[in-house]
Formats: C-alpha cells, structure tokens, sequence
C-alpha cells in the first residue's frame, strides 16, 4: 500500500517530506484532544506529539515547497475502538492551486488506485452535507433548532446526545452526523460529503457565494471515514479568531488550552498559496483492502 501511495505521487511531481513529531504547538479545535508532554526545562515551551502535520506542512507551503505530501504518525487521546487507535499513521497532501473538486478528483484516482476491485462495485457518489443531513434525519442542519436536534437524536434512540452535546451546534452536528447519518451512506462505492456547515469549518475557507458552508469534504467508503479535506484557509487574520475562539470553548469545558502557533499564523501572513489539502487514515484504508472490520487487526502492535 505505502509503495502504491509514493508511485502514485511520484507520478504526479508531488514532493514527499518529513516534519517533526514533536511540535512546539497543538490545533486547538476542541474535538480533537493531543498528548502534551511535560516541560523538559522550566524556561522552554512544552511539547505536543503532532494530531496531524498539517500546521507543519502549510509552513513548507508559505516557503515556496510546492506542492507536497507526507505519511507520518499522528497522535489523538482517547480515540480507541473499532476505528481508533490512539497513534495511527496518516497521509496528507496539499496541492497549491487546485480547487476542492480536482482534490476529490485526485482522491478518488488514489483510492481506485489502492482499493481491490471487489470493494467498490458502483460508481463515486458526490453528496451536499445540506442534501444527505436532511434525507436522513428529516432536518436542515443550517436552520434547526437544538430542539430539533434532541428530538431526532430520540427518534434514532440516542437519548444520551443531550447531556453530550449540551447547546453546542457543531457538537450536535458532529454527533447526528456520526451516529445517524454516516451509517447510512451509500455502500460499495466511494462517497464524497462536502460543504458543511460554516461551524464546522475548522481550517477550511467559507464559500465564497455561500458563506453559511465550509469548503470541507470527507471521503466515506461502506460508512468508514477514512479522510478529511479543506480548501485552505489562507486568511491569517481570520485563522487567529477561529483560533481564538476555540480556545473559550476548550477553557469553558474545562479542557487543556494550548499556546497559538504563532509560527504557523505568521507563515499565513507572510502569503500561503491558494491551495487543497487532505488528510487519509491509512490504517482504515488498509482496513478496506484487507476486508477486515477492526483496526487492531492491521495494527502489528495495537494499543
């Protein structure tokens, strides 16, 4: 898989690079949760094992690296089960000047590359976060009420969303997206979810014609997710407020509140190119490959 993966963007003139493991910073998106290790030194910044590469490799961007792509470990508290483990090797790219549909474009010519054929019987399915939310659960995800949301997550008998999700709209999304849609997306074929609700833009670019939508996308096969995907956000000044704003949330919930990065904010000001970017779990691809329903399974050492 790994050899497919390199031939693939050797191929496409995509350059492989390597960015560090411990990073002086972490994304402070509260969904997503690190391992922050303990000062070494009393008068220098503790260090994080990298979530993801992704603030790394946008400084390689802002450096004029091109395009470029990377297959690392990551690393995610209390993130185990049957698609989860806590360390787990990733695939991202960035590729300046492309739109989100020539990334999806790039993504699908990837899988169909890796992927058996037996494991995708049917053609690509494109589908607007707006158009499947609301087939499945009966609501418009950008005008619903919380209420609304309470009153469909009992209908699908997950009574227990309400003390989870509390009055946080990006939760009650995440959650009903999860745990009702997701599921029920269409099976044996590669399905592209994108467009979602501007409160779940995390590092994407609003639309520009559409600002209530993010120019987000995640890949799905057979339910699985196995990617996430933006059109980069490239505004630094923006990146800053999100960031600050995200990190009231994790200080209202009582969780850790990391330092901004503020190498990768002065990396955006000093010019990021236009460009789409995606991160690939390669343990859930390889799950695909293998037939095999339990990421512990292509894990030689789980944890």
């Amino acid at each position: 898989m790994l050899s497919t993966v390199r031939e693939f963007f050797s191929q496409r003139n995509v350059l492989e690079v390597e960015t560090p493991t411990l990073y002086p910073s972490a994304n402070p998106e509260p969904m997503i949760e690190g391992f922050q290790l303990p000062n070494l030194n009393a008068d220098r910044v503790g260090l994080h094992l990298q979530t993801s590469p992704e603030f790394a490799m946008k400084r390689l961007l802002a450096a004029g690296s091109g395009a470029i792509f990377q297959i690392c470990r990551a690393y995610r508290k209390n993130e185990s089960g049957r698609h989860h483990n806590p360390e787990f090797t990733i695939l991202e790219w960035y590729r300046p000047g492309f739109s989100l549909r020539e990334l999806m474009s790039e993504v699908e010519a990837l899988l169909l590359r890796v992927l058996p054929e037996w494991s995708i019987q049917h053609n690509t399915v494109f589908l607007s976060y707006q158009t499947v939310f609301q087939e499945t659960t009966g609501l418009n995800p950008l005008t619903a009420t919380i209420q609304d949301f309470i009153s469909v997550a009992i209908k699908f008998g997950c009574s227990e969303a309400e003390e989870i999700c509390a009055d946080n709209r990006s939760a009650w999304l995440d959650f009903l997206f999860s745990h009702v849609v997701q599921s029920r997306l269409p099976k044996q074929c590669i399905v592209f979810v994108y467009n979602y609700p501007a409160c779940q833009a995390a590092l994407a670019r609003l639309h520009p014609q559409h600002p209530e939508v993010a120019e987000r996308v995640e890949v799905f096969i057979d339910g699985v997710e196995l990617g996430n995907g933006f059109q980069e956000l490239t505004d630094a000044v923006q990146q800053r407020q999100r960031f600050i704003q995200q990190q009231a949330e994790r200080k209202q919930h009582g969780m850790v509140v990391p330092e901004l990065d503020e190498f990768f904010l002065n990396a955006l000001e000093s010019g990021i190119p236009e460009c789409a970017g995606i991160a690939i779990g390669l343990d859930r691809l390889l799950m695909k490959i293998c037939n095999i329903n339990k990421i512990q399974h292509v894990l030689t050492f789980s944890l």
